[in-house]
């Protein structure tokens, strides 16, 4: 069988070569997401998506939602996915967040084969190893901003102390700690968008998935949730893989990824990349 030696981002072997399944559960269940992994010598990507295809019935008639993509996500990428309406992009993202199968080919998650694992081990892949952003802010209304963002950690069965440190610090990250007492409809819009991209950071995930971050919201705030996604990637590493329609936000990533008609069109690499700006107003609380 094909080994991987995996090691932490400080290089330290975390205990032994693991079978790309082993580690992948190790991972898991220790929380150990920023990993790097390796197989024969070489770095191996975060995301392989190979031949991947997705093919629905609505009612009589075939869908070819997607059709034979391959797609490279390396650690640190900051990739949008783009294309018209119909064209693929969401149901590409719901694949590589494991919240749904593709009909044929290949999905590897840092090495490990995950299009045919059961349903319990997908969702502790999506709890652990992935944050989810989208159009919808998703919030719950009768609890304020710091309650929505432990939500999460709840589920992992993460004690109150921890819980509390935890979604402090991502809220400060959004620059939103001073509201952390505020409900969503004490919020706007855009706030509201931090407080999910905070709820989405607090679980430390390898990959944030965003669909649509800036769908509902005004040009400056959405300026402003680039303006945070690319400080999250530059100092801190993170992974964002984006779908967006609108072009003026996918070019503030690395690269794009152009979808027509379930279709891989082309990839288009960013030497510079628009650069965002958080308002004053909603900088960072240190």
């Amino acid at each position: 069988m094909v080994k991987s030696s995996c090691f932490t981002e400080n290089s330290r072997k975390i205990n032994k070569v693991f079978t790309i399944m082993e580690l992948t559960l190790i991972k898991i269940r220790q929380n150990k997401l920023k990993v790097k992994c390796y197989q024969g010598g070489e770095l191996l990507p975060l995301i392989k998506l190979q031949g991947i295809t997705r093919q629905y019935r609505l009612g009589q008639v075939q869908v070819d939602a997607l059709k034979n993509i391959d797609l490279l996500v390396e650690e640190g990428d900051f990739i949008s996915i783009m294309g018209p309406s119909g064209s693929g992009k969401s149901t590409l993202l719901n694949i590589i967040g494991c919240l749904d199968r593709p009909t044929s080919g290949i999905y590897e998650l840092a090495g490990e084969r995950v299009e045919k694992l059961s349903d319990s081990k997908l969702a502790d892949i999506r709890n652990r190893f992935i944050g989810f952003v989208f159009q919808s802010f998703h919030l719950l209304p009768d609890l304020d901003a710091q309650a929505n963002v432990e939500l999460p950690l709840i589920y992992r069965g993460m004690g109150g102390r921890e819980r509390h440190r935890k979604s402090l610090a991502a809220l400060e990250a959004v620059g939103l700690a001073k509201r952390r007492n505020h409900r969503p409809s004490q919020l706007s819009g855009g706030e509201q968008q931090r407080v999910a991209i905070a709820r989405a950071l607090a679980g430390e995930p390898a990959v944030i998935l965003a669909d649509e971050p800036t769908g509902a919201l005004d040009s400056q705030s959405g300026r402003n949730i680039m303006a945070i996604f690319q400080r999250l990637n530059r100092e801190q590493g993170l992974t964002i893989v984006q779908v967006t329609h609108e072009e003026n936000i996918a070019r503030h990533g690395h690269k794009v990824i152009h979808l027509l008609d379930g279709q891989l069109e082309k990839e288009e690499a960013l030497d510079h990349p628009l650069q965002a700006l958080l308002e004053e107003s909603t900088a960072a609380v240190s």
